[in-house]
């Protein structure tokens, strides 16, 4: 019997957003193409045309529209972020390994939870702070080489900025629930784009690369993104953070089983460290909501 709160057809978008966004680090190192610019003008094209074609598609002009003047400034804001975090994403793939930037962006969750608490006031468990704890020490394990020179500062200091961006989002979505996710996003590849087409020295690629590149924005961060407002919305936040691991989890899979890109050992433990520092509390989050709900047949 499924459980109060769970719908397997959320719980496959859920996945299938972190999998289609895992595949960035993969396509990027396909890319000829070597000015960051150029790269973040097409993915952020690219996947504003996907982002506007799909709300086309499900809401009429008229109810896209209508999504863009209802976001408010706060929407405003959490595009933004997605252009702050998508752009920086790319720069930082110059610098440092894929493994590196996802797996610092697998503390997004945490990393959200301590800004509104010193922003808001939101109290926060004990045991989100252990896990907060850990997380910041299994990243530090993880750029700990950067001072040897084997890891770039800038590409982890890009990655922590990609983090901190994402927990921007979530705060202000989560303290104005009007904002539509959708619109917003694609209100932040829109803003991508036009900052590219300002600081990039040429538009012309060749073929093959405009190919990758309409991969790498439509399917990897525009399709990912429609899948993830799409089946979120449709589980608790808990498990959609618990089924979003994936990403970190694969993205350097790929890199290392395609393009043999092997992760440091301190990358490693601080992933290991990361990783399992998150699991752990969302199980623990997944228990305590359990618990507490009355309508649980258990």
């Amino acid at each position: 019997m499924q459980s109060a709160g769970f719908d397997r057809r959320g719980a496959l978008l859920v996945l299938g957003s972190a999998t289609a966004w895992s595949f960035g680090g993969t396509i990027a190192r396909y890319l000829s193409v070597t000015e960051s610019w150029t790269i973040v003008f097409w993915r952020a094209f690219f996947a504003s045309v996907f982002l506007l074609w799909f709300m086309l598609h499900r809401q009429g002009l008229r109810g896209t529209l209508q999504l863009f003047r209802a976001m408010g400034w706060a929407g405003v804001a959490v595009g933004a972020c997605f252009a702050l975090a998508s752009t920086c994403f790319v720069v930082a793939l110059s610098y440092t390994t894929v493994a590196n930037i996802l797996l610092i962006q697998a503390g997004v969750p945490l990393i959200a939870a301590l800004m509104a608490f010193l922003l808001f006031g939101e109290r926060v468990p004990l045991n989100t702070w252990v896990a907060i704890a850990a997380v910041i020490g299994g990243v530090g394990i993880m750029v700990s080489e950067s001072l040897g020179g084997t890891v770039s500062p800038i590409g982890d200091g890009l990655a922590v900025l990609i983090a901190l961006a994402f927990s921007g989002a979530t705060v202000i979505t989560r303290r104005h629930a009007e904002v539509q996710m959708m619109p917003a996003v694609c209100t932040g590849t829109l803003m991508a784009t036009c900052v590219a087409a300002v600081m990039t020295p040429a538009f012309v690629v060749s073929p093959v690369d405009l190919g990758l590149l309409f991969m790498f924005g439509a399917f990897n961060l525009g399709l990912g993104m429609a899948f993830f407002v799409t089946g979120a919305p449709l589980l608790p936040s808990a498990i959609a953070a618990l089924i979003g691991i994936a990403e970190p989890v694969l993205g350097p899979l790929w890199v290392w089983l395609i393009h043999n890109e092997i992760p440091s050992q301190r990358t490693l433990i601080g992933g290991a460290v990361v990783f399992f520092a998150l699991l752990g509390h969302i199980l623990w989050q997944l228990r305590q909501s359990r618990s507490q709900d009355p309508s649980d047949p258990a």
